[in-house]
């Protein structure tokens, strides 16, 4: 499905597609087709329009993100203490290792700062990975250009500005950036030559829960045949426990989970 946006020169729509494809815009549209059918077929129309509300409701729950994303995604578990502490040893036994963040967005103004910024998905990767980066010793990378999404939002390459950040906000430089990317692909496609050419043989990936396999699934892809081994780090792991009522509860916090999700398990399906 990539290819075929790229081939009809329309990958700029891609966040248009998955705005409407993602809730709550289905649901909506199967309440207003209820209401419709209501007077010609009063028993179906209310089905339909029920069916859609419900389905409303379930899509803002942090409980349906964890169920969705267990069921879709099988996202790995966190970088163990244990595992962190091994990698420290291997990069003091000069391993070439090395963290890589992926990027997640970034917007070219935050009026309280006066200048460009990070989201705040991409910057709670930048967070973890320069963490990781100070708990083991490794150089830390960073990709991200100008995503199909924040072409009008940020025109200076996020890695760029994460690279600011790093440096300004957590005392920690960034070793290398990779700025022409413009989705997961293309970190992958643009990283991997970066760390071959640095000579790196594992690469400890930091992204979201729910983006981590698409991302392991493209840099083991753009990688195959150089020798380098990947390793998940993900972060804001989904804990919502399912027996609790606030789980079942809609949120704005349940509604962006169960959308991420739902991106991600498209984004694998149709090849992303």
């Amino acid at each position: 499905m990539n290819d075929i946006f790229v081939l009809l020169g329309i990958s700029s729509w891609k966040p248009v597609v998955a705005a409407l494809l993602l809730p709550p815009v289905p649901f909506i549209l199967l309440m207003l087709v209820g209401t419709r059918l209501v007077l010609p077929r009063r028993g179906l129309g209310w089905l339909v329009a029920l069916s859609g509300a419900v389905l409303l409701w379930l899509s803002a729950c942090s409980g349906t993100a964890r169920l969705l994303s267990q069921a879709l995604l099988a996202p790995p578990g966190a970088l163990p203490l244990q595992r962190i502490a091994e990698l420290k040893a291997e990069v003091q036994a000069k391993q070439p290792i090395a963290i890589v963040v992926l990027g997640g967005g970034a917007k070219s103004l935050a009026p309280e700062y006066g200048v460009s910024n990070l989201s705040g998905l991409s910057l709670e990767r930048l967070r973890y990975g320069l963490w990781l980066g100070r708990e083991t010793g490794a150089p830390v990378a960073f990709s991200g250009g100008i995503g199909w999404a924040d072409v009008a939002a940020s025109p200076v390459p996020e890695a760029q500005v994460a690279a600011r950040i790093a440096v300004q906000d957590f005392g920690r430089p960034i070793k290398w950036t990779e700025e022409r990317s413009r989705d997961t692909r293309e970190n992958a496609a643009y990283t991997v030559p970066l760390l071959k050419e640095q000579g790196i043989r594992r690469a400890i990936i930091v992204t979201h829960e729910r983006h981590m396999p698409r991302a392991m699934r493209a840099f083991v892809q753009a990688a195959e045949g150089s020798g380098i081994v990947f390793e998940p780090a993900p972060i804001d792991l989904l804990d919502a426990q399912l027996r609790q009522p606030s789980s079942w509860l809609p949120s704005t916090g349940g509604l962006r989970m169960v959308r991420e999700v739902l991106h991600e398990a498209a984004g694998r399906a149709f090849g992303a």
